[in-house]
C-alpha cells in the first residue's frame, strides 16, 4: 500500500463555542480574505492585526503559518476530503471524484496556490537549515484516491496498483491548474477536461499492465567449455 514520506498536517481543533470560536472563526474568515486579496499566506501577526486582535490571542489559535494554513485549506476543501463513493467500478469512481472535487479546486484556486508556494518556500528553508516552523505537509489526497481506486485493487498487481495511486495524486489536486492555466493560458473547464482524460490514461495503462504476461528470463546452461550458454524455455 503506497504511504506518503511524511505524516500530513492536521489542522488545530477549533473552540466549540462562546468567545473563543467566534475569535477564532474571525482569525480564520480574515485569512481567507487576505490570501483571496494578495495570493499568499499571511504571518500570524497580520492576520492579528487585520483582524484586531492581539498577536497573543492569534498565536495561541495559529502557532504558526504551516497551522493557519492547514485550517484555511481544511475549511476550504472539507467536502472533498469527506468524499465517498459507492460505486463498485473504480474507474467511476475517479471519475466521480474529478468531476464533484475539481469545481472546488476552481472555487478556491488562491488559498491552493497559496498553501503551494509555502510549501515550496518551507522545503527551501529546511533544506538550508533556516526552516523556523513546523513545515506544512500535504497529502491528505492520498486517502481519497485510495477510497477512489480501491474497487481496481482486485484487478491490479500490488506494485501497479501503487504505481497507478501515485500518478493519479500528480494529476488530482491544484497541479493541473497551476501548469496548465499558467504555461498554457486555458480555462478552467479545459482544465478539468485534461485531468480527467489523464486519470482515464493512467488506469487504461495500468490495466494494460495487468493483463501483459510475465516474461520469463532464459534458463543458462553451461558448456563443456566452462562458458554460460543461454536455454530458451518453451
Amino acid at each position: 500500500m503506497a504511504r506518503p514520506k511524511h505524516r500530513v498536517s492536521e489542522p488545530p481543533q477549533p473552540p466549540a463555542r462562546g468567545v473563543k470560536a467566534a475569535t477564532y472563526n474571525l482569525l480564520l474568515d480574515t485569512a481567507m480574505q487576505l490570501i483571496q486579496q494578495d495570493g499568499h499566506i499571511p504571518a500570524v501577526a497580520e492576520v492579528a492585526v487585520r483582524s484586531k486582535v492581539s498577536r497573543a490571542t492569534a498565536y495561541r489559535y495559529f502557532p504558526s503559518r504551516s497551522a493557519l494554513v492547514t485550517a484555511v485549506i481544511d475549511t476550504s476543501l472539507g467536502p472533498v476530503r469527506r468524499f465517498a463513493s459507492d460505486s463498485p467500478d473504480g474507474r467511476e469512481r475517479v471519475r466521480e471524484l474529478f468531476v464533484k472535487t475539481f469545481p472546488r479546486f476552481k472555487e478556491f484556486e488562491p488559498q491552493l496556490r497559496a498553501a503551494a508556494q509555502l510549501t515550496l518556500e518551507q522545503w527551501a528553508l529546511e533544506r538550508a537549515g533556516l526552516l523556523e516552523e513546523e513545515p506544512y505537509r500535504r497529502g491528505h489526497r492520498v486517502r481519497i484516491l485510495e477510497h477512489a481506486i480501491a474497487p481496481l485493487e482486485s484487478q491490479l498487481p500490488p506494485k501497479v496498483h501503487d504505481r497507478l495511486h501515485r500518478s493519479l495524486s500528480v494529476v488530482y489536486g491544484i497541479e493541473p491548474y497551476i501548469i496548465l492555466k499558467d504555461i498554457w493560458g486555458l480555462p478552467d473547464r479545459e482544465v478539468e477536461r485534461i485531468a480527467l482524460w489523464m486519470a482515464d490514461a493512467l488506469i487504461d495503462a495500468a490495466l494494460r499492465e495487468a493483463r501483459r504476461p510475465t516474461l520469463r528470463r532464459p534458463s543458462v546452461a553451461t558448456t563443456g567449455n566452462g562458458r554460460a550458454r543461454a536455454r530458451s524455455r518453451t
